[in-house]
């Protein structure tokens, strides 16, 4: 019974005739509707066994069970096995890119009979049973059907529907039971409960198809700068998490009006703990029940679409935590990670590392990323934790890791997967974008997996931001000896198809926000984070800013507060506000500020020795179009610099962060002197100064 109650249970034919056989362990008596007329089932002991032998010959759709509640159902055992054998072997082969049709739990019509399809993978289990609300979480009433050496558990439970609590009750081979949360629900009780809840994922209609239809013919050669997010501290509502709805109106009209292409959200999927930010990811096919329903993100997702913004996701493949209703030792055995700590848990964050060579566990995790795409038309993913994914040593000291057979460190079956994910969503969802975390020199992040690379679209351009921040929280006078933080970046800018950030890493834990990182008394500390901002911007590579930077934060984020929106009040915050705003803008317009980001052919230095003053100056160039860019990092006013280029025809100055609309001191050129050789402009202190350039 254990493997199989379908076998014993349900609408059987014997040679002496047909008999109903019904399983309600702790029932007195069953009523059974069968061809219309209400008939008693026969109590066959003290087991819960009852049977009823028809008068003649039915189907298993012609009769139904009186329950607790009086309705009437179909018998659950009377069907026959709703999944198919080619579902099983695709995800035995680590292939079933629509994971999410063939486990968790599947509003639909099966056998004529409308309700929901319950599938789980635990292949080491004794015994799998179907727990919930419509069985008042009884684990002896509804066990589930053995799919054989798939490993998958399967039960159809006719006419439940959505909004249904559910939980597998799992019997291990040692006899614990272990009562687990659906690893593919698509979504969850509102923490600290748990259940899963049965959820139609058909309930909102799309009408993002121009949207949709755009992005699959978009290439990287496109401004993108991406607003990072965490929504429940972006902007407080009445309730303390706001709802989805609420945050898309509010949330696309801001990305609008500050001229970002995208919204960037740290992780959404399911989560225990608030103070995680979503990384210990428990629900990796769900959206978080924080902020509304399924159809309440769908229709976040559809909304900002239409007004022209992109959703890009945090997506968290590198591990998992240990939480006992979670995927941690899910049947009993180390099943989604590995048995071996050195291999299977993560020093730094104690959580659990997925078994990338498994491959229905890296099948889980590339369905997960194409069920975001695919189902919740999200335009990309930012994976976090990459470097993580890549060393076998990552975090470790000698002795606390398995090196490969030739002694390497590299995890050869997580760059496998990473290859497989890659390629699997740009085949299936084109135009889509696949971002890496990734903080090592690892060669090939962005390459082609045909090249030996890991097939990312963009990398987190790590070091850029380190040494950038490093450089601006010196001392203006010092920043001369340092002048090689400014420059190292191009030695390696086109190696890979960079992402510049200033993320929410930066603004946390005792590292302070932008705004108070910047040496100097207010002004400069302004004039600090305009110059930087508006550096990354000139700067070849996508762009991304964590949430508050613009508004000139002074305190740290505050993950259980909101963005200090009062400092709008405040004229300095208002022009740093207006420089990001339209420094967004400015670069929307110009095509030589992201045309040709990943080549050579877009850049080209006009002077970085002059350490003394603090100063670079370079090109940024497109088909047609060109613009010099020249940053003063120091509190000096330089009359009369020279700017050495030759064959310039015509220089005119396009944007100045030293304006007085931005809080800065009006430093402006109205005429430029030019040379055959150089022009000389007036050097705002503090600034970046953008010049349209024709030769």
């Amino acid at each position: 019974m254990r493997h199989d109650p379908h076998a014993r249970f349900g609408l059987h034919q014997t040679p002496a005739g047909q008999i109903i056989r019904l399983w309600r362990p702790g029932a007195e008596w069953i009523d059974l509707e069968v061809s219309g007329r209400i008939v008693k089932a026969k109590r066959e002991g003290d087991e819960g066994v009852f049977t009823y032998i028809p008068e003649q010959p039915i189907g298993a759709n012609d009769y139904r069970i009186y329950h607790r509640n009086g309705l009437l159902a179909h018998d659950p055992y009377a069907f026959l096995p709703t999944i198919g054998e080619m579902d099983l072997f695709l995800f035995n082969k680590g292939c079933h890119y629509e994971l999410y049709n063939l486990l968790g739990a599947n509003l639909g019509i099966f056998h004529d009979v409308r309700g929901v399809r319950f599938a789980v993978w635990a292949p080491n289990a004794e015994s799998v049973c179907l727990i919930g609300d419509f069985n008042h979480w009884d684990g002896r009433v509804n066990p589930m059907r053995s799919m054989g050496a798939s490993g998958i558990w399967e039960i159809f439970i006719p006419e439940l529907g959505e909004g249904e609590k559910y939980k597998f009750e799992i019997r291990t081979r040692e006899g614990y039971i272990r009562v687990k949360s659906d690893p593919v629900a698509f979504y969850s009780e509102v923490r600290p409960l748990t259940a899963s809840v049965v959820a139609n994922l058909n309930a909102h209609t799309w009408n993002d198809q121009r949207w949709i239809a755009k992005r699959a013919s978009q290439d990287l050669n496109r401004p993108i700068r991406i607003y990072e997010v965490h929504l429940s501290s972006w902007r407080r509502y009445d309730t303390f998490f706001p709802n989805y709805r609420q945050l898309a109106r509010d949330l696309a009209q801001y990305a609008q009006e500050m001229h970002f292409t995208h919204v960037e959200l740290l992780p959404i999927m399911e989560h225990p703990f608030d103070e995680s930010w979503g990384y210990q990811v428990t629900g990796f096919f769900a959206a978080t029940s924080r902020y509304g329903t399924v159809a309440d993100f769908q229709f976040f997702v559809d909304h900002l679409h239409q007004c022209g913004i992109g959703v890009l996701l945090d997506w968290v493949p590198a591990h998992f935590p240990t939480d006992d209703f979670s995927l941690n030792r899910f049947d009993g055995t180390a099943l989604y990670e590995h048995d071996d700590p050195r291999q299977g848990i993560h020093p730094h964050w104690h959580t659990a590392i997925f078994n990338y060579g498994r491959s229905e566990v890296s099948n889980f995790l590339i369905a997960s990323a194409l069920f975001w795409c695919e189902k919740m038309h999200i335009d990309g993913l930012r994976v976090d934790a990459v470097a993580s994914l890549l060393y076998l040593d990552y975090g470790r000291k000698e002795g606390e890791w398995i090196p490969n057979p030739d002694g390497s460190n590299y995890n050869i079956d997580a760059i496998e997967f990473l290859k497989h994910l890659n390629s699997a969503l740009h085949d299936r969802v084109p135009g889509v974008l696949m971002i890496a975390e990734e903080s090592s020199s690892y060669k090939g992040v962005t390459h082609s997996p045909d090249e030996g690379g890991l097939g990312f679209d963009l990398k987190w351009n790590m070091g850029w931001m380190n040494d950038t921040l490093r450089y601006f929280a010196k001392d203006p006078i010092y920043r001369r000896f340092h002048q090689n933080d400014l420059t190292f970046s191009l030695l390696y800018a086109f190696s890979e198809r960079f992402l510049s950030v200033l993320s929410h890493d930066e603004v946390v834990h005792g590292k302070n926000s932008l705004l108070a990182k910047m040496p100097g008394p207010d002004w400069q500390k302004f004039a600090n984070v305009r110059l930087l901002y508006s550096y990354m911007i000139c700067h070849p590579g996508k762009k991304l800013l964590f949430m508050g930077g613009e508004l000139g934060q002074w305190g740290e984020w505050d993950s259980q507060g909101q963005l200090d929106w009062f400092l709008l009040q405040y004229p300095l915050h208002v022009g740093l506000h207006r420089l990001i705003r339209d420094l967004n803008l400015f670069s929307e317009e110009r095509e030589a500020l992201w045309e040709r980001d990943f080549s050579w052919e877009g850049f080209e230095w006009i002077d970085f020795s002059d350490a003394d003053k603090s100063v670079v100056s370079y090109l940024r160039k497109a088909s047609g179009a060109a613009l010099a860019c020249v940053h003063n990092f120091t509190p000096e006013v330089y009359h009369d610099y020279g700017i050495k280029l030759a064959n310039v025809k015509r220089i005119k100055e396009v944007f100045n962060t030293d304006a007085l609309e931005y809080g800065g001191s009006n430093q402006k050129n109205e005429a430029i002197v030019l040379e055959p050789d150089h022009f000389r402009i007036l050097l705002a202190p503090l600034a970046t100064m953008v010049f349209e350039v024709e030769f």
